[in-house]
């Protein structure tokens, strides 16, 4: 099973999103956490997983969720639903990525042991997770986030409680609404196999340990994982993207590569073997080809 994402995780990931308490590590407590922020800094892709908390999201803006084994494509103003049961992974397809968030825990929102949340229609496996809305919705919503964003701030000895009741009130507006049916229907087989091979893709990332290492490394290996012959696999992907399946797979690899000389302090060797290869002598090679540095200069 894919690790969960956590919320430190998160937090690493989006540092400028965590308050004095998210950085002193103290994102969990009796009281659950809860959160809050504008997308302003929401990035183009965000990696294929599960998570430990629940999200509730006001998209502005264009882009692909790949939520469980289907592709949701947002073309306006949409209210969605995550559940941490559920994998999911977002593709910006716009540049202009506005609207806001909140994230919190079965335990901030069950903190009086009141279940019917959790059991609402939102947050069921198997759910259609995307409600499209309107202007005059959108800007209502938009006010309950801003009024969220305020109130954590503030020092109001019970704005916790008033924040459980500010998810509440969108949670029932989104109740009002009828759900999204915008599922991608796959034009031909080739379309479905070049899907399936992306999301697979997309499933081996992050690496979030040394000790994690990428099991699919070539064609072959994503052919034989997806029960296709190599070369039906390499028509698929190249006839609907343009692109090689092993020019996809190099691409992948470099951007973990550059993410993890960044944003780690792992070193060469850790990184190399964590991406599948056998000696970091190979990696260098690998890495200088694409790139036209060494890994050591890029980390510099």
């Amino acid at each position: 099973m894919q690790k969960k994402e956590t919320l430190a995780d998160f937090y690493k990931r989006y540092p400028q999103k965590a308050r004095p308490e998210d950085e002193a590590g103290a994102v969990q407590n009796e009281l659950g956490h809860f959160n809050v922020s504008s997308r302003e800094f929401c990035k183009k892709f965000a990696p294929y997983n599960r998570r430990d908390f629940y999200k509730i999201s006001l998209i502005i803006g264009e882009g692909i969720l790949y939520y469980a084994d289907k592709a949701i494509e947002i073309n306006r103003t949409a209210l969605v639903f995550f559940n941490p049961n559920v994998p999911y992974s977002w593709e910006a397809t716009s540049e202009k990525q506005a609207g806001y968030f909140c994230l919190f825990t079965e335990g901030f929102i069950n903190v009086h042991r009141n279940n019917s949340l959790l059991e609402s229609p939102l947050f069921q496996i198997g759910g259609n997770p995307v409600f499209f809305i309107n202007k005059e919705q959108q800007d209502h919503l938009s006010q309950i986030y801003q009024k969220m964003l305020q109130e954590i701030d503030s020092g109001y000895i019970y704005k916790y409680e008033l924040l459980r009741n500010y998810v509440h009130l969108i949670i029932h507006e989104a109740l009002k609404l009828q759900p999204a049916d915008a599922y991608f229907k796959y034009a031909n087989a080739s379309s479905r196999i070049a899907a399936l091979f992306i999301e697979l893709l997309e499933r081996q990332f992050p690496i979030d340990s040394p000790d994690h290492v990428l099991k699919l490394r070539t064609a072959n290996d994503y052919a034989e994982r997806l029960s296709v012959h190599v070369n039906h696999l390499n028509r698929a992907v190249k006839e609907v993207t343009g692109k090689t399946t092993t020019e996809h797979i190099t691409e992948r690899v470099i951007k973990e590569s550059k993410a993890l000389l960044k944003h780690t302090g792992w070193s060469v060797s850790e990184i190399a073997y964590g991406l599948g290869f056998e000696y970091p002598a190979y990696f260098n090679t690998f890495f200088k080809k694409q790139t036209h540095l060494t890994p050591t200069s890029f980390r510099q």
